[in-house]
């Protein structure tokens, strides 16, 4: 493996001993953020918080610009802007004015260890004791209902008592999974916060479940961060949905199977899953993307009121940039 040292550098204005923190976030997508709640979550701590970047990964090392191709914009006769993408890492100040990290940006393609042990190197040169991350999976739950999460950490005493919903499970991995599990080996702390999206809302904005995943963030960290601005986009987008799924009977029916369902396990049934009151009621892949797609559908006929000419998009989150 080559030097991970020589895939980041920190700023030129950026003295390491200056740029503690105690906490790191990291936000690097993966193979899935149901109800975008990672990204959503990392635009509002952008912009509700002041924020310096204070080091950058060499993007050219690690991303399959062919697979996802940077956006260019042409006008008329001429190229006239570059979507550059970039990782990088922001030294975040919360209102009380606690530092902490946030690392950012698209997903690497390539070199996985490598930019783990760079990651790692980042942590111990800046007295990282705890890396926290978030993302949204798709789960067959009514929006209706208080959103749950499945908390994931290197170390028992990171997860106090919690009742796990899940049993042991092989899935595609992401880069920030393999990191939490390299970290692990290494003796640190580092955990995350999967948040249960309802599964016919996966592929819109849902501030609900970055909201859930806010509230996790400061219960395991104690930072003081804003949610003000999340809450209220989780009001305005909980009433568009609401609103759109009175309009559609199949949609009305689903979402009452599923609070029917919720409620038989929150009444303390003793089942396999929070999924469904009995194992082979569990949706499958299949029927879960069925059900998405015909959500989807829904909006896309003159009845609709969203303004996404493609489907609910529900209302936008508020908007920054990073």
């Amino acid at each position: 493996m080559q030097d991970p040292q020589q895939l980041f550098r920190f700023e030129n204005d950026t003295d390491p001993a200056d740029a503690h923190a105690g906490v790191l976030v990291a936000s690097l997508g993966g193979f899935v953020d149901a109800g975008q709640t990672q990204e959503v979550l990392t635009r509002h701590l952008l912009a509700a918080h002041p924020s310096t970047v204070v080091a950058s990964f060499d993007v050219d090392q690690v991303l399959d610009y062919r697979g996802r191709r940077p956006v260019m914009t042409f006008d008329k006769d001429r190229w006239t802007g570059y979507a550059d993408p970039s990782l990088l890492l922001h030294r975040v100040t919360d209102r009380s004015g606690q530092p902490f990290l946030l690392l950012s940006g698209p997903e690497p393609d390539y070199q996985w260890e490598r930019m783990a042990a760079a990651v790692a190197e980042l942590i111990s040169a800046l007295g990282v004791t705890l890396t926290v991350s978030v993302h949204g999976i798709p789960m067959a739950v009514p929006h209706t209902r208080p959103l749950g999460m499945t908390p994931h950490a290197t170390s028992q005493r990171l997860l106090g008592e919690t009742e796990p919903v899940f049993g042991t499970v092989q899935v595609p991995g992401s880069f920030v999974s393999l990191l939490q599990y390299r970290l692990g080996e290494q003796g640190r702390d580092a955990m995350g916060f999967a948040v249960h999206v309802p599964h016919y809302l996966a592929q819109t904005e849902y501030p609900d479940a970055a909201l859930v995943a806010l509230d996790a963030l400061v219960g395991v960290t104690g930072l003081d961060l804003s949610r003000d601005e999340l809450a209220s986009a989780a009001v305005t987008t909980g009433s568009a949905v609401a609103q759109e799924v009175a309009g559609n009977e199949e949609v009305t029916a689903l979402v009452g199977s599923l609070e029917r369902q919720y409620d038989a396990f929150m009444a303390g049934r003793s089942r396999p899953s929070l999924l469904a009151p009995d194992a082979s009621q569990l949706p499958s892949a299949d029927e879960i993307g069925a059900d998405v797609e015909e959500f989807l559908r829904a909006f896309s006929t003159g009845d609709a009121q969203s303004p996404d000419p493609g489907g609910f998009a529900g209302p936008a989150s508020p908007s920054a940039t990073d």
